[in-house]
């Protein structure tokens, strides 16, 4: 009851910003790529997702609504991009808006293998505009099946810089390029600014002292900050060393923010959080210490004013 509650308040807060013209930030899924529960995950905190489709979660990606150009934006094309574009068109923005771009930030399987579904065997789409880094461009153009999504014609690759921000009316998005594990492309983080709140997307880096930038400049910097939270603490994954899947823990997060003041902790939105992650489940104790420190978790749904 208490998240259909908070699904409505948000859903009439969105309503809001659309009749107000106001561009929006809206969360379309929040976990990591393999969606939650996982595939062959039969524990038992992936259990009430295979039981309960309600408690099911998909792989991280943001919409940008702009209602004044008409126009809507997506964040990564992941394996669930068939609900999350129908959430879109049916429930964020009017379908008539145009799909105006896709960011990608890099080639893990959760960030564009949605592309697939634009193809020559599924929607058959006509030149969607896909925005994607130098490697990344060469990668969707040099490789089946996705050089068939370009030469169909189904999309229409643009391929950006670093820093170099892409302008539409009122909303600005810049991508940055941020160290990770990149076997087939670059990975970036972007800056997605309207005329008056911004906002820094970080769904994937390696460990924060990796980056030569201090995120808690970046942070200072905007209104929301959606990070990777992919990971909850060390030891998550038994079995294995986490030291070869080098995300940010959560608690190296949060040691880095506690010091400053709440106004700064208020702007972090933990999300992609693996199918391990106990910030999956409100009633964790890990959940209630993230919640009491003034950090947030993001959830499907949930809109924010640009």
């Amino acid at each position: 009851m208490k998240y259909i509650l908070l699904i409505c308040f948000y859903f009439s807060t969105l309503m809001a910003h659309a009749k107000e013209q106001q561009p929006f930030i809206h969360i379309l899924g929040v976990v990591q790529d393999a969606g939650y529960p996982q595939m062959g995950c039969y524990l038992a905190h992936c259990l009430p997702g295979w039981e309960d489709k309600l408690k099911a979660r998909s792989p991280v990606s943001l919409a940008v609504v702009n209602p004044k150009q008409k126009e809507k934006f997506l964040f990564e094309a992941t394996p669930d991009l068939p609900r999350q574009l129908y959430l879109l068109d049916n429930q964020v923005a009017p379908i008539d808006y145009k799909l105006s771009g896709v960011f990608l930030t890099h080639a893990h399987i959760g960030h564009y293998a949605g592309l697939m579904f634009f193809g020559h065997e599924a929607m058959g789409a006509k030149q969607v505009p896909v925005f994607a880094m130098p490697k990344m461009y060469q990668f969707l153009k040099d490789n089946g099946p996705w050089q068939q999504l370009v030469r169909y014609q189904n999309i229409d690759l643009h391929k950006m810089t670093n820093q170099k921000v892409e302008q539409f009316g009122e909303v600005s998005v810049k991508p940055f390029v941020v160290p990770h594990r990149d076997e087939y492309s670059e990975t970036v983080g972007y800056f997605i600014k309207g005329p008056n709140k911004s906002a820094v997307f970080i769904p994937d880096i390696n460990k924060w002292q990796q980056w030569s930038v201090d995120i808690r400049d970046v942070v200072a910097s905007v209104d929301y900050a959606f990070l990777d939270a992919a990971f909850f603490a060390d030891g998550e994954l038994p079995g294995r060393d986490m030291s070869k899947i080098p995300h940010p823990f959560v608690s190296e997060t949060m040691a880095l923010f506690d010091p400053l003041p709440a106004k700064e902790r208020n702007k972090i939105w933990f999300i992609h959080m693996n199918h391990t992650n106990p910030l999956l489940n409100d009633d964790s104790k890990e959940y209630k210490q993230v919640i009491a420190a003034g950090y947030r978790v993001a959830k499907e749904g949930l809109s924010f004013p640009l």
